[in-house]
């Protein structure tokens, strides 16, 4: 809802400052440049991005609108299920753990944390980590540095979704420029007319400019940004989960491994320490 606010305001100021300047805000709507930006914007879109990365980059979006579900309700649910996981393995040894990683719809742990089993990143993260442990095969240096891996994968598809945005928020001011030569063009073949028409079409050559920078630095830019910080949220998280999976690898107590997950996530996001006791005592009840 945010970004939505920020480019309405974006786009109000704008106007706004237009209508104050005398200008007509009908006279800035011209549908031939919007065609000409737009699809020369897509198509190039299109053309350097494949498949994969045009589906990230349209969810990314989505998503950007929607706002970053890794807030402190999810880190509390994270923690509480964290712990709820280690008590078990620290009781009964990480096997217990696999009825819960190999199905955790079904997982009772689980299903008291909707939010996590419903993030089917997270989740998928969460249980391929715990397997590792399962299979005892990596010791803590070795796990970590596995999970660091998957975590630059991650890292590396989502920069390429904020990558192809900002790319195309780059062109946006030259696909301004092709409109507005192409309605210079259109206004030359109009030099012997009326005055009142070369200088309407002389003024929708240079709303084509216009679009263009404004869409870049007002929209495409900002929407770029917001995703990147987001993806950087996402990461932290996924950093906190690594570092509890390493703890219960490791055979660290169950407020050890809550511990460890909290010193990695970030200030507005991280819970006291009393809050963490409260956490805990929560899922001992």
């Amino acid at each position: 809802m945010i970004v939505i606010v920020g480019l309405i305001v974006v786009l109000g100021a704008v106007l706004a400052g237009f209508s104050m300047a005398g200008g007509a805000v009908g006279s800035l709507i011209h549908p031939s440049e919007f065609v000409t930006i737009g699809g020369a914007s897509m198509g190039a879109l299109i053309v350097m991005s494949p498949k994969k990365v045009l589906v990230d980059l349209i969810k990314g979006v989505i998503q950007a609108v929607k706002g970053t579900p890794y807030k402190k309700a999810l880190y509390v649910d994270l923690f509480k299920l964290i712990y709820s996981l280690a008590r078990l393995a620290r009781r009964d040894g990480p096997i217990a753990l696999d009825s819960h990683v190999s199905a955790p719809a079904e997982s009772p742990i689980f299903q008291q944390y909707p939010r996590i089993l419903a993030n089917h990143h997270v989740r998928d993260f969460l249980c391929n980590s715990l397997a590792t442990v399962m299979d005892g095969k990596s010791d803590p240096a070795q796990l970590m540095a596995a999970l660091e891996e998957e975590i630059k994968v991650i890292e590396r598809e989502h920069h390429a979704a904020v990558g192809a945005l900002a790319k195309t928020a780059d062109a946006l001011p030259g696909f301004g420029i092709v409109a507005a030569v192409l309605g210079i063009v259109v206004t030359m073949q109009a030099i012997g007319g009326p005055a009142e028409e070369i200088g309407h079409k002389v003024g929708a050559a240079l709303v084509g400019t216009f679009l263009g920078i404004l869409l870049s630095y007002g929209f495409f830019a900002p929407l770029a940004g917001r995703m990147e910080m987001m993806g950087e949220a996402e990461l932290v998280f996924f950093r906190a989960i690594a570092s509890a999976v390493v703890a219960i690898g490791e055979g660290a107590s169950p407020s050890d491994v809550v511990q460890r997950a909290r010193r990695s996530v970030s200030t507005d996001c991280r819970p006291d320490q009393n809050e963490i006791k409260q956490i805990l005592a929560e899922v001992k009840t």
